[in-house]
Parts: structure tokens; C-alpha cells; sequence
């Protein structure tokens, strides 16, 4: 274990700590592989699973998993219309597992998003029976006003880029608080605390995952 991986375990299990005191159910992760094993363990077969765009998800392999798995996925990637994109996205709402993950987190448990459509944060607030997360430690900053500073500046302009989309952040590298029509910052939620116990699921992981 070198001097990196050290720092960001003593730092996740702290954040995990942050997170169980916050009515939350979280781990810690070394690896990819470890935090799809762990995914698995708390997902039971025939369970029924939506997600939103999560590149974290897809990154560490659990949504291959989910696929090759014996899981009842409704996957929006295969929607052949938009109308069919939309009921897939409103069965998230009664699904048992959400997969998604999140645009920034305080060392203090407390986590940023920040959504166009707002399917998933929509999802996040209420609906699905549990949410599991999958959250790089890259994306582990100091304070609360450090997330929203890192979901707004630097998630969003990724993603922006990523959706190729037009908006003064895909030209300029940073928010400048927009109206524009391709806005994806309509909608900011900031998760303190879960009133269901246990309903959200966080697995930290350390790698360099989603943006």
C-alpha cells in the first residue's frame, strides 16, 4: 500500500463513519473489484434495478455485472423511443435499487448533485427502496461549501462537454451560474441526512471514478 492509498483510507473510513452518522449504510473500497463484490452482497438476485447516467456505475463494473446477472434491470440505453426512455425512467420511483452516484461529498458525509432532467435526484429524494452509490474518492472534498464549489465547477463542465451540449461552461471550463436552454444545473439538491435508515447505500472507492 503506497502513501496515497494509506491517506485515502484513513480519510474513507473516516467519511464512512461521517456517512453511518447520518442514518446511512457505508463502506470502504481499495479496489474496483472489491467494491463491485460488495455491491453484490447487499443487491439480492431478482431484484428489481434502475439507475441514472452514473459513469462511476459503469466504471467499476457494476452495471456489466448487473446485466450478466439475475436482475430485473430496466435499462433507458435500450429504449427505442423517447416516450419509452421516459417509462423506464418513472419505474425508478418503484424500484427496489437506484445505482447512481454522486457530484461532490464533504469529508463530513454530507454530498452534491446537480441534475438537468432531475430524474435522479428526484430518485435520491424519494421512491426507489434503497439508492446505492458508488463514490470515487475523487470526488471527497474538505467542506459542504467545497462540494457544491466542485459540483457546480468542475462535474458540470465535464459533463456538459460529455453530453456535447451548448453552454457558456463547455466554452469557458467553469459555471457562470446560467439560463441557458441546455442548462443541466436546473436542479441542485444537498443530502444531509436519510430519514429511512439504511435506505441509502454508499460504497467509497479508491479510485479516480466518474467526473
Amino acid at each position: 500500500m503506497d502513501v496515497r492509498q494509506k491517506r485515502n483510507e484513513a480519510l474513507g473510513k473516516r467519511v464512512v463513519k461521517a456517512l453511518e452518522s447520518r442514518n446511512m449504510e457505508a463502506y470502504y473500497a481499495a479496489t474496483k473489484e472489491e467494491a463491485v463484490k460488495k455491491a453484490l452482497e447487499l443487491i439480492p438476485e431478482g431484484s428489481s434495478i434502475n439507475m441514472g447516467g452514473s459513469m462511476s456505475v459503469r466504471e467499476v463494473g457494476l452495471l456489466d455485472a448487473i446485466n450478466s446477472g439475475n436482475y430485473e434491470f430496466y435499462d433507458r440505453d435500450k429504449a427505442a423511443t423517447p416516450e419509452e426512455k421516459q417509462e423506464i425512467a418513472l419505474k425508478a420511483f418503484t424500484c427496489d435499487w437506484f445505482l447512481g452516484s454522486v457530484n461532490a461529498m464533504s469529508e463530513d458525509g454530507v454530498f452534491v448533485n446537480i441534475d438537468g432532467n432531475a430524474n435522479r435526484v428526484a430518485a435520491y429524494a424519494f421512491g426507489p427502496k434503497n439508492v446505492l452509490l458508488i463514490v470515487g474518492m475523487n470526488k471527497v472534498v474538505k467542506t459542504e461549501e467545497d462540494a457544491m464549489h466542485r459540483a457546480r465547477n468542475e462535474a458540470a463542465p465535464i459533463n456538459t462537454q460529455r453530453f456535447g451540449i451548448d453552454t457558456p461552461c463547455v466554452k469557458n471550463g467553469s459555471c457562470f451560474d446560467c439560463k441557458s436552454p441546455d442548462c443541466i444545473c436546473c436542479q441542485i439538491m444537498v443530502t444531509r441526512f436519510s430519514r429511512i435508515p439504511r435506505r441509502f447505500k454508499i460504497i467509497l472507492v479508491d479510485e479516480n471514478l466518474g467526473f
